[in-house]
């Protein structure tokens, strides 16, 4: 063949459900079919959903997840298709599986498993020692997974020098954060260019839990130029046409390739070659018109996957409506503005529970927000409840001015009320915290913090301010208050109470949090950029001392490079001290 017709599909799939996944990707694989392929590729894992974390402990998930890939080949009449699934021979394998003719005719085995940050493979797989190219009338693709080719060398590396692949085909299942788009899609460039091989990866798109999953797999020339790019938090079938004399012309005109390969003759490995045969005759193929999605601004991407993420939440997760405590603040109009873009207007319910404390701004505010957004608003005041707590603690705390415990009773009882909404009805409960407030322990464990999903877990608060203005920004119509977005950030819960009371402004707040949490920079690397030493000081501890509230926290979405749950791992109870700068000879004390 002089050009390969190949075909990405971006599929959204769900953990667990392998008849529903097997059937997903049989439907994309006659689509794709009927644009005349030759090799058809889907996501890392895609059988079984990514990632399956303990359900790969059981038996019956492993051979379900086997039996359903020998199913699927017979699907697979006229193109060759490759996709993830979970390989059992006498260990585990993160594998791909080669489709062709009816049959399963290979099957490659994930070098490299990472374990850091969201990814524990290694609790789970054994490592491949094969490359493989398969060789499609004389246009080789190497395959591979994931993060076998994310480093220089290794399997795919064996596959351009030695296997001599005109293809490096990368199925995958790489989670969003911000920044990772640019950085995959440069170092994807990088490998493609060293390599002097086309690179297609397909990536996984969707909800899973914390993760969420971006899409926008790529076709990449041998010289790393940009061929094609899919949709961003979107299903997605790439279709693109590979010239292979264009891959000649690269491969002359570069001499790095050739070099490499003189260099390493001494140590030049094996590649298991799999050979696949035309299965039917060729006809007329459908034209092909290239298109490559655009970059999305930032706070469009995050937005995007904010809302990816909590509508894939409640519909894997069986839920229909949802419900949102509006306080006429930022926080919670954000929640319920992303549950009505995730959702629509007719599954979100909006709550204001006033108490003495809450303004009648507070009250306007929600109410305008909820007509803005078009979502039912229910009215519960907490007065009542709140005097009948005091009335009933009033001989255990006589003697006791009131102070925070008063309130957290506030902030409890409307947990309590969310609740029970949510247990009548069935409707989820969307908590509205930020990564600012909860890094510093500014929230009510079982008040505020009630609930079965966080939108905003991993959103610091500067940037919580950010959407929203992005968000009034899409359209003619503004979904948010401008008085929400001006009026200073208050909890609402004692007369006169600001945040700033009990923290350091956030603009000031939210760059330390970032170097201390997702940089893991230390105390005097902080003060170093500027910040009083004090101040410093005084978050990093906060911040450790309040990891028990965030372990007892419901899960969020992962937006940031690094967020606390599953990623950032710190013991509750140790007496490390980051916070505090040793003294050169000091004795412990």
């Amino acid at each position: 063949m002089d050009s390969l017709r190949v075909a990405v599909g971006q599929i959204n799939v769900v953990v667990g459900d392998i008849e529903g996944n097997v059937h997903k990707i049989a439907q994309w694989i006659r689509e794709a079919e009927q644009w005349g392929v030759d090799l058809v590729c889907f996501p890392e894992l895609a059988v079984p959903g990514y990632p399956p974390e303990d359900l790969l402990l059981k038996p019956e998930f492993i051979h379900r997840n086997i039996e359903a890939v020998q199913g699927l080949a017979e699907v697979s009449r006229r193109a060759v298709v490759v996709v993830g699934f979970v390989e059992l021979e006498d260990d585990l394998f993160n594998a791909a599986a080669v489709l062709h003719g009816g049959r399963v005719v290979a099957v490659y085995r994930k070098h490299y498993l990472p374990t850091y940050g969201v990814f524990d493979e290694d609790r789970y797989f054994a490592s491949g020692r094969e490359a493989m190219v398969l060789d499609l009338e004389g246009i080789r693709v190497g395959v591979t997974v994931c993060e076998d080719l994310w480093y220089p060398g290794g399997p795919a590396r064996d596959c351009a020098l030695w296997g001599n692949a005109h293809v490096l085909l990368n199925i995958s299942s790489s989670p969003y954060h911000q920044g990772k788009v640019q950085f995959r899609e440069k170092m994807l460039s990088i490998r493609a260019s060293d390599n002097g091989s086309f690179v297609v990866y397909v990536n996984l798109v969707g909800g899973q839990d914390e993760l969420v999953f971006d899409g926008q797999s790529l076709i990449l020339g041998p010289r790393g130029e940009l061929l094609a790019r899919g949709r961003a938090f979107e299903e997605d079938l790439l279709l693109y046409d590979l010239d292979a004399a264009s891959l000649v012309a690269a491969r002359l005109a570069d001499p790095r390739r050739r070099k490499e390969k003189g260099r390493s003759l001494d140590e030049r490995r094996e590649v298991r070659v799999v050979v696949l045969e035309k299965v039917c005759e060729e006809g007329p193929r459908p034209t092909l018109e290239p298109r490559t999605q655009e970059e999305l601004p930032p706070e469009e991407e995050v937005l995007r996957a904010l809302v990816l993420g909590l509508r894939d939440y409640v519909r894997k997760n069986g839920f229909r409506e949802v419900v949102v405590g509006l306080s006429g603040g930022i926080d919670s109009a954000l929640t319920a503005a992303l549950a009505v873009e995730a959702l629509g207007p007719d599954a979100v319910v909006g709550v204001t529970m006033p108490s003495v404390f809450t303004s009648s701004r507070s009250m306007e505010d929600a109410r305008a927000l909820a007509r803005n957004l078009g979502i039912r608003l229910l009215e519960i005041p907490i007065r009542g409840i709140m005097k009948a707590y005091e009335e009933a603690l009033s001989e255990a705390f006589a003697g006791r001015e009131p102070d925070v415990t008063e309130e957290n009773i506030q902030a409890r009882i409307r947990g309590n009320l969310l609740m029970a909404l949510s247990n009548k009805f069935g409707w989820l409960v969307l908590t509205t915290g930020n990564k600012s407030e909860t890094s510093m322990g500014y929230c009510t464990l079982y008040g505020d913090t009630a609930g079965g999903f966080a939108v905003l877990k991993d959103v610091p608060k500067t940037m919580v301010y950010a959407l929203a203005k992005h968000l009034n920004g899409r359209g003619a119509v503004e979904l948010i208050p401008q008085s929400i977005l001006e009026r200073p950030p208050t909890a609402e819960l004692r007369e006169g109470q600001l945040d700033v009371d009990s923290l350091p402004p956030y603009d000031l707040l939210d760059p330390i949090l970032k170097a201390y949490v997702e940089e893991e920079k230390g105390l005097e690397e902080i003060v170093a950029q500027g910040f009083d030493r004090d101040l410093v000081a005084d978050v990093i501890r906060r911040v450790d001392r309040n990891e028990y509230k965030r372990r007892q926290s419901p899960p969020g979405i992962k937006i940031t490079p690094r967020a606390f749950g599953k990623e950032r791992r710190l013991p509750i109870t140790n007496r490390f001290d980051p916070g505090r700068s040793p003294v050169r000879g000091e004795e412990p004390s």
